[in-house]
């Protein structure tokens, strides 16, 4: 194909089949070892990480109905809020390599590596080598993508079935067999298994590119689009539907509902609610009203402060993952993507995304219809923009690091869109739109890198330089030709990866611990930092702890605010007892720790040998408010731990009847005061019910400054 300097040769041919060059396979092997080496690299350090997931993961290595269910405990008690595919990786892990956080973060990492080759091989087999490479180079080396392939939450195996899921619908428009339609339904509802509405966010763009770019006529590729929705019901719909079925009283009770359902669960706290932010249970929103709040109180056991802290949540305060005001979870708009909390995180080249996006399908315009790289273009941009826009505008929970789900979008079109357009630089509007990319990708890490000023300070001025000279050469056609070219490409990679490598390193470098984590280093105006860790990455130029990172295992990353973490509310306070985790994802060597909402219990060497005393005795070694409180008492002691109430203490489960059964019957030994919030929004928790109950019948008693009640002793 030729060019001349102001048009394009029309019409445009189907791309030719992408030839392996020479030097492919020795890249290729860099970028996958190096993703593996830098992912894998330290994980010990952060323990157990989200210990709400680590505990399930303990549970289900060690009873296969806890594994089936994804049960909080072995003795299935409650789940996780989540369906248990993610979990099924790790706990089979455990199982074969004992319970340590390498066992269980270790497959997290491999998920990493296996994503970053799968996007590599669905980009290079349209667009070529370099695309493939530099697309596998965006995705390793994205902020959260270097956070959530090291940590145990469920949007790892996530990302993986979301790309999968895009493979095979390329193959379908490269070939329009039927089979290929019935593996990307496989996928995504294997994705459903994963995280439930979240995948389906790329199902209408899967659906809208094979409708418009398959090979077969209209009334086939709608047919076959109904052979993948059936893939999709099958390959999710079996675990479901056993769920359902399944005698209600010899499972555990569906965490996250208030009505012991999968589908309530699925269509809201985890689906419509996401959207409408009426989410029952959830701790936002009306369902806690301030100091008064007599829920919050008796959950947190008594300590002052407690309602308070769920009052200044409610009331729309400083959020986790989101920003002042606006909120529980942060403002909502078109610019939440690029503001503080999430910024650095996954927008560094959203903006070149979305140029290149245009420019690609410009240049394929005149293309057939089934042109797949037309269609490549198509997916992957309708990804990036739906998903995008829903966490944009979404009023429920929202977290920093759900923005991984858009990372493999945006590494696709920066190797496929900077490639196509590399190709056509001859042409000049082609080269003023590489200009204006690497120019908007300047101004972006300008701006990141400008929140966090401590942070490698010299790399901001670097990228400005750098990037002003690249985008001037891509205007001078013969700075684009023969060695200089070199030159020239070389410069706008380290203009766009510059700023993510070095959020990444420093994710690496830092241990992340809790339910909410971020990447990077802290930032102004923002959470930022994770929730427990070392300092930055000095050998850059930072300061020695990150900027305004704590280092104490329990920091926000907030300046001027105390930790949190082991026991204290976003809102401000706290609960005594916090400990940093140990490296060797045990136990913390303080005492004290009932843990709380967001961050797990680290019960020191007292506790757990009070809590495994006749420990064989008992179906329950203990009952705590709250999955996190419980989950690092269950961690330490190998035993299960009764989650009163779920993961926000506001599930109905168990009632207090049942409670009281458990505890006449001998299958409870001790309860946990502190922990969970116990309320939630419109929810009816029994947390407030049990904790008055046990707080009027039994003792209390002091072990490293947690108040334990033995409840097989009368008060």
């Amino acid at each position: 194909m030729t060019a001349t300097a102001g048009t394009l040769a029309a019409p445009l041919p189907a791309p030719e089949p992408q030839r392996q060059v020479r030097w492919e396979p020795w890249a290729l092997g860099v970028l996958l070892v190096g993703t593996g080496v830098a992912y894998i690299w330290g994980l010990g350090a952060s323990g157990w990480a989200n210990s709400f997931y680590a505990a399930a993961v303990q549970a289900g290595s060690v009873s296969w109905k806890a594994f089936f269910f994804g049960s909080s405990d072995a003795a299935n008690s409650i789940t996780v809020d989540k369906p248990p595919m993610s979990l099924w990786l790790m706990s089979l892990s455990v199982r074969i390599f004992g319970l340590n956080s390498w066992a269980m973060l270790v497959p997290q990492a491999l998920l990493g590596v296996g994503s970053v080759a799968l996007l590599w091989g669905t980009v290079r087999r349209y667009f070529g080598a370099a695309a493939g490479l530099l697309a596998g180079l965006v995705l390793a080396l994205t902020p959260v993508a270097a956070l959530m392939f090291r940590f145990n939450n469920p949007d790892a195996l996530l990302v993986l079935l979301m790309i999968a899921a895009v493979w095979a619908m390329m193959r379908a428009v490269q070939d329009g067999h039927t089979r290929w339609l019935v593996l990307v339904g496989i996928f995504c509802g294997f994705g459903f298994l994963t995280k439930q509405l979240q995948v389906m966010l790329v199902v209408p763009p899967l659906a809208l590119t094979y409708l418009i770019a398959g090979p077969p006529k209209l009334g086939k590729r709608v047919l076959q689009l109904f052979a993948a929705l059936g893939g999709l019901i099958v390959s999710a719909g079996w675990w479901l539907a056993i769920v359902e079925l399944w005698p209600a009283d010899s499972r555990p009770w569906i965490g996250g509902s208030q009505n012991n359902s999968i589908l309530e669960l699925t269509l809201g706290y985890n689906g419509l609610g996401r959207l409408s932010g009426n989410e029952t249970g959830s701790v936002g929103g009306g369902g806690m009203r301030g100091a008064g709040d007599a829920a919050a109180g008796a959950a947190a056991g008594g300590f002052p402060g407690m309602g308070e802290a769920a009052g200044g949540m409610a009331g729309g305060g400083m959020a986790p993952g989101g920003g002042a005001g606006g909120g529980m979870w942060g403002s909502t708009g078109i610019t939440r993507l690029f503001e503080s909390a999430q910024g650095g995180q996954i927008a560094w080249l959203i903006p070149a995304a979305l140029i290149l996006l245009a420019a690609g399908i410009v240049l394929r315009g005149r293309a057939p219809r089934a042109d797949t790289q037309r269609a490549s273009f198509i997916v992957w941009g309708l990804w990036l923009l739906v998903t995008g826009l829903t966490f944009s505008f979404m009023a429920g929970i929202f977290h920093a690091y759900y923005t991984v789900a858009l990372a493999p979008a945006i590494a696709a079109l920066i190797g496929s869109g900077s490639v196509v357009a590399w190709r056509h630089r001859d042409v000049l509007w082609v080269r003023i739109i590489l200009a204006v990319s690497l120019a908007a990708t300047v101004a972006m890490a300008w701006v990141l890198l400008g929140r966090s000023p401590s942070f490698v300070p010299w790399l901001r001025w670097t990228i400005l330089v750098v990037g002003i000279v690249s985008a001037v050469a891509v205007l001078i056609p013969a700075l684009t030709r023969g060695r200089s070219a070199v030159a020239v490409i070389l410069a706008a990679i380290f203009t766009g990866l510059a700023g993510p490598t070095a959020y990444a390193i420093d994710t690496i470098n830092t241990p992340h611990t809790g339910s909410i984590v971020s990447a990077g280093p802290s930032v102004e105006g923002g959470m930022g930092g994770p929730g427990g860790g070392r300092g930055g990455f000095g050998g850059f130029g930072g300061t020695a702890d990150g900027g305004n990172r704590r280092t104490d295992g329990a920091g926000t990353g907030m300046p001027g605010t105390p930790p949190v973490g082991m026991g204290q509310m976003p809102g401000g306070a706290t609960v005594p007892g916090g400990t940093t985790p140990t490296t060797d994802g045990t136990r913390g060597a303080m005492g004290g720790g009932a843990g709380g909402l967001l961050q797990g219990s680290t019960p020191g060497a007292a506790v757990v040998s009070t809590l495994e005393e006749n420990s064989d005795q008992f179906t329950w070694v203990a009952a705590a408010i709250g999955s996190n409180s419980a989950s690092g008492y269950q961690l330490a002691t190998q035993s299960p731990v009764m989650a009163i109430g779920g993961f926000n203490g506001s599930d109905p489960s168990p009632t207090l009847a049942q409670f009281q059964q458990y505890v006449a019957e001998g299958k409870i030994h001790f309860f946990i005061a502190g922990g969970g919030m116990g309320g939630g929004m419109n929810a009816e928790g029994t947390a407030t019910a049990i904790s008055t109950w046990v707080t009027e019948n039994f003792t209390a008693t002091t072990v490293d400054g947690v108040t334990l009640y033995d409840l097989t002793v009368a008060g």
